[in-house]
């Protein structure tokens, strides 16, 4: 299930909205079970109705898959300076893993 928080942000991004800690004020809460805006003031922007959040669901479901997928990958490349020696003995070998680590954990 899609997670509040990552609805929330596609809201604001669709609203032309980047959340600012230093002037916004979104608390989300689940103390009954369920996840809901507990308060929002965003300036400029109306706190969404829950048919506006789920209007989100594919768009976040897809973030959220390909945030999982983007982690299996950096797990599966290895360390930077591994990368960078491999480059430099074969880089067509490390292209080769690279195409084959991003093969086997494609995105959305």
């Amino acid at each position: 299930m899609t997670q509040l928080y990552t609805k929330v942000k596609k809201y604001l991004e669709a609203n032309s909205k980047n959340y600012d800690t230093e002037k916004d004020n979104i608390v989300l809460q689940n103390d009954t079970g369920t996840d809901y805006i507990k308060s929002w003031n965003v300036s400029g922007l109306t706190k969404p109705t829950d048919d506006q959040l789920a209007s989100y669901n594919s768009a976040a479901t897809t973030e959220e898959n390909n945030n999982v997928i983007r982690g299996t990958r950096k797990k599966s490349y290895g360390d930077i300076g591994e990368q960078l020696d491999e480059i430099y003995k074969d880089i067509d070998a490390w292209k080769a893993r690279i195409k084959s680590i991003k093969d086997a954990n494609p995105k959305e």
